[in-house]
């Protein structure tokens, strides 16, 4: 009888050596999971460094939420109003510098001569003359007003870089994937203080 009752002890202590050594081998495996789960996650995509960035080099925010397309749309934004912001000012400094040319009375200063319109009127005549300095005027008033609304332009597509930029970011890691799949599992539900058995659908889309 001491015999029997010194195997089950015996028998008894292996089998909580081995347990105790399994629950270590699961704590040891779920830590290490655990650990590999936090090694991965990734930093959350920043709105703010998006707009950051384009605000520093316009362009740098659309690299950084990876729609590298849209770079060349930005340049040939700016490229585009920044030519015709020289292009007005070109003319508008041409039609000024012949209006003060035309009205400071020094016959040196005749550049008014070089403008193609200058043909049409006849510059002995002070009607003439007169009309020829009204249109002058008009000319660099125009092409002055065109300048300044094409730079508060270049001001506001810089400012849509940058909420361009701000916006994606915020949509970065939306979720917009086609999956519309159904999966179904049974399921038990407490009702009444008595257990229901019923099924469970959940729908991804």
């Amino acid at each position: 009888m001491d015999y029997i009752k010194s195997v089950n002890r015996i028998i008894v202590f292996v089998v909580l050596v081995f347990l105790s050594m399994n629950l270590y081998g699961q704590k040891t495996k779920a830590d290490s999971l655990q650990f590999k789960v936090s090694e991965e996650v990734k930093e959350p995509h920043s709105p703010k460094k998006a707009a950051m960035y384009s605000a520093i080099i316009p362009g740098w925010g659309q690299a950084y939420n990876k729609k590298i397309w849209k770079i060349p749309l930005v340049y040939a934004g700016f490229g585009t109003i920044g030519y015709f912001i020289g292009w007005n000012n070109k003319y508008y400094n041409i039609y000024k510098n012949a209006y003060v040319d035309i009205t400071d009375g020094d016959p040196a200063t005749n550049s008014f001569n070089d403008l193609e319109a200058a043909q049409y009127y006849d510059l002995t005549n002070p009607t003439a003359v007169s009309n020829f300095k009204d249109g002058l005027y008009k000319h660099q008033n125009y092409f002055r007003r065109n300048r300044d609304l094409l730079i508060i332009s270049m001001v506001g597509f810089y400012g849509l870089n940058i909420i361009d930029a701000s916006v994606d970011a915020h949509f970065f890691d939306f979720d917009i994937s086609e999956d519309l799949t159904m999966n179904w599992q049974p399921t038990v539900q407490p009702y009444r203080k008595e257990l229901v058995y019923g099924v469970n659908f959940t729908f991804n889309f």
